[in-house]
């Protein structure tokens, strides 16, 4: 039977909200499971906090796979970037996120969120810093190769580690909470790069050995979200769920004490939870469990021993069959999302161009879009830095992105997660079409926007569904399997997309638009998870 809620806006009007009555729990006899303990804690200033926690944290990953996107009309001339070097620096950032997916993946689920959290934001802002002092594209390619490989782990563990604080009531919502941040990421990236590229600034160090240009101080400036981050978790919690599925709750009922206290104003002994369930012994009753047993206050050595055998349960039922919807969904809706997300400030500055070449008159799209296209090569390369219509539009985009977040807050819980999955991916495919049909550059701003928007929230319904699907000891490990196949997509997409270009207007958003339509008849196929408890 499916409970449901009536959902009011935590966020503005109702900051401490609890669930489950303090007296409702004080009766009930035994030890307390995760999501009665969760509950009990409230919704208050601590959940506040983690929000404001996953601002810089979210931002990081959008700006490591994104910077690339405005760097390159600034750098064109000092790289020589042709259209198919577009297309490999965009590929391989998701290349480096693909190599260490499952990595992480098995680390997070195996040691912990926290510790590993710190060292992923450190060592990608090292990657960040390296990538501003690249001088050929070569070094750029590999610096971005590498901050890949490191902002993977951490992007996918966030996600994790901010549902694990939350009960099932709550939880989609963080999600989309999380997406809202992730766009705000996309708002800001434009932003920061209209104060700065189009300022032409230079000046070089060693004899001239290091030039930096505008673009170098841009990239260096995208590096202080990941080192804030990194600073922030030194001095979060680790995860209570996870501290209770490796068996020391003692640390997890502190945790618990913790943020109830931030939440009510109440000391941490009137926590109304004194006993958390033993899930090691749980899960040594579970005869329909497959994977290996978790040791109570294991080694860091026994952790990883027992980590290669917890995730055999993904290659049985009832997994199995849907980690392998989850990631064919989540691959095509990837693809079809990061191709276009990529390479729209380049279609907006081929637009931009041919307005500044042909006296601000504008034509259909496609006329517009002859720009983009290698032209025959000159012994001046020219740079168009009057350019602001390019960040104006991206902004417009990011931000209808944000927006329609708190829509899908509200709609998550009217239509559940299966139905606004179906709705959205129909909505950004058909968009993605008619982006084929813009007449002016108002209209295919406007089409790109809810191309990008419903696609955004489409990926982030995924993930709520995996971590409802899947328990804590698989979830990092799912949810990092699925991102790692979504970025092959991102990764492939991005490779075909400028050969895809100079056959012709139409395939580029032909393709991008049914590939993602298919996904909603995929989503058919899902089992309907809302609300359930978080295992």
């Amino acid at each position: 039977m499916t409970r449901k809620y009536n959902v009011k806006n935590v966020f503005c009007k109702n900051i401490f909200v609890l669930p489950i009555s303090a007296n409702k729990i004080e009766k009930t006899s035994g030890p307390a499971d995760f999501e009665t303990a969760i509950s009990a804690t409230g919704f208050g200033k601590y959940n506040l906090l983690l929000i404001l926690v996953a601002i810089p944290s979210g931002w990081s990953p959008v700006f490591e796979t994104t910077t690339m996107s405005y760097v390159f009309p600034a750098a064109q001339c000092d790289l020589t970037l042709s259209l198919e070097d577009k297309g490999h620096l965009n590929a391989i950032t998701y290349a480096g996120m693909i190599s260490s997916a499952m990595i992480w993946g098995f680390l997070f689920d195996t040691l912990g969120r926290k510790k590993l959290l710190t060292i992923g934001f450190f060592l990608n802002a090292v990657f960040v810093i390296m990538s501003c002092f690249s001088q050929t594209k070569t070094l750029l390619m590999v610096s971005k190769f590498f901050g890949g490989f490191i902002i993977n782990g951490p992007a996918s563990a966030l996600t994790s580690y901010i549902s694990e604080f939350h009960c099932a009531k709550y939880r989609a919502r963080m999600q989309l909470v999380l997406g809202t941040i992730f766009c705000f990421g996309s708002i800001i990236l434009p932003m920061l790069a209209w104060s700065i590229l189009p300022q032409n600034l230079y000046f070089s160090v060693f004899n001239n050995s290091l030039e930096f240009h505008s673009w170098n101080i841009y990239l260096l400036l995208s590096g202080i979200a990941p080192i804030i981050s990194a600073i922030i978790f030194l001095f979060m919690p680790e995860s209570p769920k996870f501290l209770m599925t490796v068996g020391q709750n003692d640390k997890a009922l502190r945790v618990f004490q913790k943020v109830y206290s931030v939440n009510t104003g109440n000391g941490i002994h009137t926590y109304p939870i004194k006993e958390l369930v033993d899930e090691i012994e749980l899960k040594k009753h579970n005869p329909s469990n497959h994977g290996g047993q978790v040791t109570a206050n294991r080694s860091k050595i026994q952790a990883l021993k027992e980590g290669w055998q917890q995730m055999k349960p993904l290659f049985f039922p009832p997994y199995f069959k849907n980690i392998v919807l989850l990631c064919l969904i989540q691959t095509l809706i990837m693809m079809s999302l990061n191709t276009l997300r990529l390479w729209l400030p380049q279609i907006f500055q081929a637009i931009n161009d041919f307005q500044y070449f042909n006296n601000g008159t504008t034509s259909d799209l496609c006329e517009m879009l002859k720009m983009i296209k290698p032209s025959i090569a000159t012994d001046e390369c020219i740079v168009n830095l009057n350019n602001s219509s390019v960040y104006i539009n991206s902004i417009i985009v990011a931000s209808v992105s944000m927006f329609s977040y708190f829509l899908a807050g509200y709609l998550i819980n009217i239509l559940g997660k299966k139905k606004l999955l179906n709705l959205v991916t129909v909505i950004s495919g058909s968009f993605a079409i008619a982006i084929y049909f813009a007449t002016d550059n108002i209209t295919a701003v406007a089409f790109s926007s809810i191309f990008i928007a419903t696609g955004s929230i489409a990926s982030n319904v995924m993930v709520t569904v995996i971590i409802d699907l899947f328990p804590t000891t698989l979830r990092t490990t799912t949810i990092s399997l699925a991102m790692m196949l979504g970025r092959i997509g991102a990764m492939i997409g991005n490779l075909v997309f400028p050969f895809l270009l100079q056959t012709g207007c139409a395939p580029p958003f032909l393709s991008v638009g049914l590939v993602i339509l298919g996904c909603a008849f995929l989503a058919l196929l899902l089992p309907n998870t809302d609300l359930k408890a978080l295992e």
